[in-house]
């Protein structure tokens, strides 16, 4: 299998300053570290950071949140309510290429260590703030939190059953999304440095994150006015889209074209509703959809899951099973693409980095850190 040599890693010589906690901040740090980046981590030398503690489950003693979110960091103990300390950080930052830091609004401007005072001090440094509701307006200062903003930016109204109550999506998909964004803003800065020589500032925030993903959806919103409707799997825009039940689970049917949809119905024995004025275009399937719908389930529902799945693939419509997670891990091609990388030292599998660069996915280099765990080597003078 081919390797990644390390001299080849896009941001190999890259310095990076990460000061932040939880989730955003640091998975953007951890991709620009797993892209090559050297990235010291400043942590509170009394418990470090708050994902540390963020479980069960544990592994080796630290909360599986924190290892999936810093492996390949270096970390830095530090006290910032000393002022000392706090100076000696600025000096450090003066040499740093980005600061990515999701700390309570306000907090490192009140220590002197904005993004004025740090880019006046260091002109070539990209200054990168996550925050909860964004860098400016009347809400810039509020802390928060994935689900409240997700309630906030209105998610919550746009998930779960038809007749249910909203839900929040089950994964971090803002802290995440969140720290993709700032990564890719760090990585255009970095771009921009090499044309201009200057660094610049970097803001992104969770409640930008939601808008950005509910982007198709506010646009229907302003279009007509009508807030989109709930779908416990499908799709307010597309008919056939969504999950159905078989005898034995539950199958994902996307016929998201009406050449699909004649294939579909063909397949399952109605190939006259392909010609039935209700269904003859997707928005009229849309129109009618509590017709369709209900019908395809009558059909779905007499044979097993894997009956439909063999069916359907033959004639080239997509599907898929609803797959739990170790089903996903048991697949052929989860292991055919490698997405899944151990972490050095400590018997631990994450998912790795979901890009590749000439097809070979850059590697884990080493575990999460110890709180503190490079002060000696990063401050040789206090050790």
């Amino acid at each position: 299998m081919p390797t990644f040599p390390n001299h080849a890693l896009p941001l190999k010589g890259i310095k990076v300053v990460e000061i932040g906690q939880n989730i955003a901040g640091p998975y953007a740090s951890e991709i620009l570290s797993s892209l090559g980046a050297d990235v010291v981590k400043i942590e509170r030398p009394e418990g470090g950071d708050d994902a540390r503690g963020w479980g069960p489950p544990f592994w080796r003693g630290t909360a599986t949140t924190f290892q999936a979110m810093n492996h390949g960091k270096r970390s830095l103990a530090l006290d910032l309510k000393d002022a000392e300390s706090v100076a000696w950080l600025k000096s450090y930052i003066g040499e740093a290429d980005v600061l990515i830091q999701n700390l309570r609004p306000g907090v490192l401007e009140d220590l002197g260590l904005g993004p004025t005072a740090l880019c006046a001090a260091n002109p070539r440094l990209i200054y990168c703030s996550l925050w909860a509701f964004g860098h400016k307006g009347p809400m810039h200062l509020h802390p928060g939190y994935e689900p409240m903003i997700q309630a906030f930016a209105g998610m919550f109204s746009v998930n779960g059953a038809e007749d249910g109550p909203s839900s929040r999506v089950g994964m971090q998909v803002l802290d995440l999304g969140t720290g993709i964004w700032a990564a890719l803003g760090c990585l255009a800065a970095l771009f921009q440095r090499q044309a201009t020589g200057s660094g610049c500032v970097v803001d992104t925030s969770l409640f930008e994150t939601a808008m950005g993903w509910l982007q198709v959806m506010m646009a229907g919103f302003k279009a007509t006015g009508q807030q989109p409707e709930r779908h416990r799997s499908g799709n307010p825009r597309v008919v056939v889209f969504q999950a159905f039940q078989a005898s034995d689970g539950e199958v994902v049917i996307a016929a998201a074209n009406d050449r699909l949809f004649a294939k579909l119905v063909k397949a399952l024995g109605h190939p006259e509703w392909a010609s039935d004025l209700r269904y003859a275009s997707n928005a009229l399937r849309v129109e009618h959809k509590r017709d369709i719908v209900p019908a395809i389930q009558a059909i779905l529902a007499t044979q097993p899951m894997n009956h439909w799945i063999d069916l359907l693939e033959a004639v080239g419509i997509p599907c898929a099973p609803i797959h739990d997670f170790q089903q996903v891990i048991d697949q052929p091609q989860t292991q055919a693409i490698g997405i899944f990388q151990d972490v050095p030292e400590i018997d631990l599998q994450v998912v790795g980095l979901p890009v590749s660069f000439n097809g070979v996915r850059p590697p884990i280099r080493h575990r999460a850190p110890e709180i503190g765990e490079h002060n000696a080597s990063i401050r040789p003078d206090r050790s």
